[in-house]
């Protein structure tokens, strides 16, 4: 059980404090309600852009990283389709030195032509090395923008494409970030060897006297039922073939998330899982082969990725794989595969619970959700799922009409 109090302040900052004495610790997480979900068609990529420009220097501060290396500390961030996340780490005593910062870069940034030029170039570095030039690098472009008609999952966390990114002005990035990262539109937490009455102290020196702004109105479309497959192959300079199958599936707080979750750990997690065991291990099919979730707070995807072995055709692979859904659909799990893996995602969410980091951003990401208690919650409502539950999530998920295949042939 991780217990927390929250209080937020007069300018609609919500803050969160887990106290825990076991730790010289502390941990400060700042969670902006704003992904990539967010962003104009025309200008996708800003979410992830402003991840490295809030290093960048702001109002008052022109390094950031220096100050928490010598706290003692470090620092890090991520973002994603839903919000973008920063996080501190360091010796509970200077827990001052991170509100100092964080404020700070709250308050504003430094908005230096420079500065976003430098920031320009590293995205756009990332993007050529990671999507551009690595093999397969690309398959979230495609798959994104097969799976997705109309909802701005249709774009990857990175951007659509560089020019998004190479031509975002200066009045582009501030008007972006006085929307989004404004205090009414984030959540603070601490979590780690500190008191509740500290931490509220220190909320209301350092970040009370922030101004909100207006509170930005999500309204984005609902991506219509999918009721016919959709297919994409890419010759491609590639080492081998590969194969990515992508489903639909529930959001991260909807009831039967947890069966899905569940569904793909029967099928790819760890070498007893079916796919691994049967294709990869007995038929030797594959050479790698893997099942996750987007784990998106709206209606996100399943993936299936698979890389057949040389002399292994596209359509027995393919074929390989849907009888393995077409199994999970038809038979029931029986009672000692379903509480192997209720086991394994117990013992997985107790042992994220030993560090004050991990506890910080799932507070902040629950709390994000509306509900922070639920955090509490998840252990039960994954014993609660039943092998009808994962049967039925297999019926209403593997069904040929629901998927988006994407396949790359390596080029001759």
């Amino acid at each position: 059980m991780i217990q927390y109090n929250r209080f937020e302040l007069h300018n609609g900052l919500k803050v969160l404090v887990h106290e825990d004495r076991s730790t010289p610790l502390v941990a400060v997480n700042v969670l902006y309600n704003v992904g990539s979900r967010d962003e104009h068609p025309q200008k996708t990529g800003f979410a992830h852009l402003f991840e490295h420009l809030m290093f960048g220097g702001s109002a008052y501060v022109p390094d950031f990283d220096t100050p928490i290396q010598m706290a003692g500390g470090e620092n890090n961030a991520f973002t994603n389709n839903d919000m973008t996340n920063f996080y501190d780490v360091m010796p509970a005593q200077n827990l001052e030195v991170a509100f100092w910062l964080e404020s700070d870069r709250m308050l504003s940034l430094n908005f230096d032509p420079q500065v976003l030029e430098t920031q320009q170039k590293v995205v756009v570095e990332e993007f050529k090395e990671t999507c551009l030039n690595q093999p397969y690098g690309d398959a979230w472009h495609h798959l994104s923008a097969l799976a997705y008609q109309v909802h701005p999952y249709r774009w990857p966390t990175i951007g659509l494409e560089l020019s998004h990114i190479e031509n975002a002005t200066l009045a582009d990035v501030q008007d972006f970030f006085f929307k989004y990262y404004r205090p009414n539109n984030a959540i603070l937490v601490v979590a780690g060897n500190v008191s509740t009455a500290d931490v509220c102290s220190l909320a209301e020196k350092w970040f009370g006297d922030i101004p909100p702004g207006a509170t930005p109105l999500r309204q984005l479309p609902n991506e219509p039922p999918q009721v016919a497959a959709r297919s994409r192959t890419l010759e491609a300079n590639v080492p081998m073939d590969a194969i990515y199958l992508a489903f639909h599936v529930p959001g991260r707080m909807e009831r039967d998330f947890y069966a899905t979750d569940l569904l793909t750990d029967v099928l790819s997690n760890g070498q007893s899982s079916r796919l691994f065991r049967r294709l990869l291990k007995q038929q030797q099919l594959f050479s790698a082969i893997d099942c996750y979730l987007s784990g998106s707070l709206d209606a996100g995807l399943l993936i299936i990725e698979g890389k057949p072995n040389e002399g292994i055709s596209i359509e027995t692979a393919k074929n390989a794989i849907w009888q393995e859904l077409h199994e999970l659909s038809e038979q029931p799990l029986g009672n000692t595969e379903l509480q192997k893996l209720k086991n394994r995602v117990e013992s997985t969410l107790t042992f994220s619970e030993m560090s004050v980091l991990n506890k910080a951003i799932s507070l902040a990401f629950f709390e994000l959700t509306g509900d922070a208690t639920v955090i509490n919650d998840e252990a039960r409502l994954y014993q609660e799922i039943t092998a009808a539950d994962i049967q039925r999530m297999a019926q209403t998920i593997f069904k040929p009409e629901h998927c988006s295949e994407l396949i790359y042939l390596a080029r001759k």
